[in-house]
């Protein structure tokens, strides 16, 4: 399958713009030949309108359908097969068993979905019949779900170019939800999700979805994206990205004059607490666990252990050594852009440069690649951390601060600095944990996934996975990008009161159609009512 290089509006194809920009080799420090058109203003006001007069329609197709469509795309992106992985590859450093993984991942993330509209309980129906009768006054019928919202905006990030991306863990439940979306590309991997972006195309002209359920812009700046946030037909906006990002989107989405919801995650710095008893247990597989955490994919996560916290107890000149070993002798890796790479030694150094800090370790660089990563753990006392917020930003990359406190008390002061957090960790005995109920306390207040004895990268997909974090981790604390609660982001609750039978959506109706689970007078049954 070929690149286009224009942008998908609906099911056309548009170029109509003179800006254009190219994809980035970054092991090669090379650009691919193909051009790729930025939106006009008038592009994407087209795919903003189209969308929203899709969304009338596409919101009343039935779940089965919908679910027919989730399929579909699946298909159409496993049939793109290597070229699909080996452009990934190229425009992103990554290896490639990490992007079949991924594929799988992203896979797996819309057959969820399909499967959780099929069933079709996600809904939560509620009802609560009439009382005629009731005294001093009848009460009504009243049945209330949830219904979609309207066209979806999806920013897609740098460092997960499937799953996170054209059909990641946005598109997919907005999808679901039956909204429309509008995906404004990542420049960094803009062959990627072209192809990604014809998968989805074809998928729903292939299961009859109306045109403007899904449109894909291109930008490597900030006018398409601004538009995006502004235009009055956007009802939601997910993002994955830095805070800073984060934070220019949501201004934007407050200012209008309609303020919509945006879902952004925005880095975390992960922090893992070691207590003194597991630290004198588990001190060398204790630092081969994180030295592998670290650097996996070029510590490009945003779940990555970007901060530790031990006490100078036993068990720690053991760990400390065979720490600095594992990441000294950690193979250099390309890094996602040349940007991210210039950022990443740029906030490095200057962490280096802060006061009683020290380098613990630091791997050997030597590859004939570009944009390579070098592994670096920085340590410093308790004492000093807790005064300097400037060690509590994030470093993007294989980084981590180690944090020598003097005892538990200063960990927890340390600690208590700490802004909102995707992931806190705990390394602990049962035993030990009863005895550091303040610690424990700290860490879940400031987490969205509590980790004990083990570390934070890698993201399950299910029911149970909560990601996301109190503010600055997530914009929203309440919400998840990954796993079935993520589509509660892009829809509504709606009450319907006194309705007759025949007008009544059908999750709704009295004789329960769908058979799905509903909450009737307080009771969870399939039962009529």
């Amino acid at each position: 399958m070929s690149i286009q290089g224009k942008n998908y509006i609906g099911y056309s194809l548009s170029a109509e713009g003179e800006k254009t920009f190219q994809s980035y080799i970054p092991a090669q420090d090379q650009y691919l030949p193909e051009k790729f058109y930025s939106a006009t203003i008038a592009e994407t006001d087209r795919a903003l309108l189209l969308a929203d007069e899709a969304f009338d329609k596409y919101s009343k197709i039935p779940s089965q359908q919908r679910a027919d469509f989730l399929i579909a795309i699946t298909e159409e992106i496993m049939a793109l097969g290597d070229e699909l992985i080996n452009r990934a590859n190229l425009e992103t450093g990554l290896p490639l068993a990490r992007l079949q993984t991924e594929r799988a991942r992203t896979i797996t993330q819309l057959t969820q979905f399909a499967e959780l509209i099929r069933e079709g309980s996600w809904v939560d129906a509620t009802i609560d019949t009439a009382i005629s009768d009731r005294s001093p006054a009848p009460k009504p019928d009243l049945r209330k779900m949830h219904i979609p919202i309207g066209p979806v905006i999806v920013f897609g990030s740098s460092n997960f170019p499937f799953a996170y991306s054209v059909a990641g863990v946005d598109t997919g439940p907005a999808l679901a939800a039956g909204n429309p979306v509008i995906v404004k590309a990542h420049a960094a991997h803009p062959g990627v999700s072209d192809l990604t972006a014809q998968a989805i195309v074809k998928a729903a002209q292939r299961t009859g979805m109306p045109e403007g359920v899904f449109s894909m812009l291109y930008d490597n700046g900030f006018e398409v994206g601004t538009q995006l946030v502004k235009h009055p037909a956007s009802k939601a906006v997910g993002f994955t990205g830095s805070l800073k990002g984060g934070m220019a989107l949501y201004r934007l989405a407050q200012e209008r004059e309609e303020p919509i919801p945006v879902y952004a995650e925005m880095g975390s710095i992960n922090p893992i607490v070691v207590l003194p008893e597991y630290l004198k247990e588990h001190a060398e597989k204790l630092a081969k666990t994180l030295a592998s955490s670290v650097t996996l994919g070029a510590g490009q996560f945003c779940t990555n252990p970007g901060i530790v916290f031990v006490t100078d107890s036993e068990g720690f000149t053991e760990f400390k050594t065979k720490y600095a070993e594992e990441i000294a002798v950690t193979a250099p890796t390309t890094m996602l852009t040349a940007g991210i790479c210039k950022a990443f030694y740029k906030l490095k150094n200057e962490a280096k440069e802060e006061d009683q800090v020290s380098i613990l370790a630091q791997s050997d660089q030597t590859s004939n690649l570009h944009n390579q990563s070098q592994a670096t753990v920085l340590q410093v006392s308790g004492e000093a951390f807790i005064k300097n917020p400037k060690l509590q930003e994030e470093v993007f990359g294989p980084f981590s601060l180690l944090v020598v406190c003097r005892d538990a008390k200063e960990v927890f002061g340390a600690i208590s600095k700490l802004k909102g957090q995707l992931t806190a960790s705990l390394m602990t005995t049962e035993d030990e944990a009863s005895n550091y109920p303040d610690i424990i306390m700290q860490l879940s207040k400031i987490s969205g996934r509590f980790v004990m004895n083990g570390v934070p990268t890698g993201v399950e997909v299910c029911p149970s996975m909560h990601h996301g974090g109190p503010f600055p981790a997530a914009s929203i604390s309440q919400f998840t990008s990954v796993g079935r609660h993520s589509i509660l982001r892009f829809v509504r609750p709606q009450s319907f009161q006194d309705w007759p039978e025949t007008l009544l959506p059908q999750e709704l109706k009295r004789a329960n159609p769908l058979d799905i689970y509903r909450l009737v007078n307080n009771t969870l049954t399939k039962d009529p009512a």
